[in-house]
């Protein structure tokens, strides 16, 4: 009987926003701390994070991640009251918000949350500077997709 190989680390990944990839050209990424209480942390350490509709906004050179959704656990206490989608702040240096500001008000842009990950035991959050994709992109990505995967069969079967 073959034993089954799995790690012995959980994988670091949270959440995945793969819609932004889809509606978006991401031209540079960037990786921001997130600011959490505590039963968020323990929320995602469960996988319940999910950032497929947040974004990115900059107010008063801060930046905060709006529209994310962490599912409170059931065991959370009772005299706290959780906001599942409450506004919530990232940790980036000054250069990296004035950066970030400057390509926003170019016409086009946003900045999304890509990716939701341990670092260590902090988490951490990928963001990426998006230009939006016209519907003719759209399908253009879906055809190089299928394309990929014939040349893999056909290879595969040669």
């Amino acid at each position: 009987m073959a034993k089954s190989k799995k790690s012995k680390t959980p994988s670091s990944t949270i959440a995945v926003n793969r819609k932004a990839r889809f509606d978006y050209f991401i031209e540079d990424r960037l990786e921001a701390g997130i600011q959490l209480e505590g039963w968020e942390v323990k929320s995602l350490r469960a996988g319940k994070g999910n950032i497929a509709e947040g974004y990115v906004y900059i107010k008063n050179n801060e930046a905060w991640l709006i529209g994310s959704h962490f599912t409170p656990l059931d065991t959370t206490c009772t005299h706290i009251v959780p906001n599942p989608t409450r506004t919530r702040k990232l940790l980036l240096n000054f250069r990296e918000i004035k950066r970030l500001s400057d390509a926003v008000g170019q016409k086009g842009y946003t900045i999304l949350g890509l990716s939701l990950y341990w670092k260590r035991n902090l988490v951490k959050l990928e963001i990426g500077l998006g230009k939006g994709k016209q519907q003719q992109d759209k399908r253009s990505t879906e055809k190089e997709r299928e394309w990929t995967r014939q040349k893999s069969r056909i290879l595969k079967h040669t």
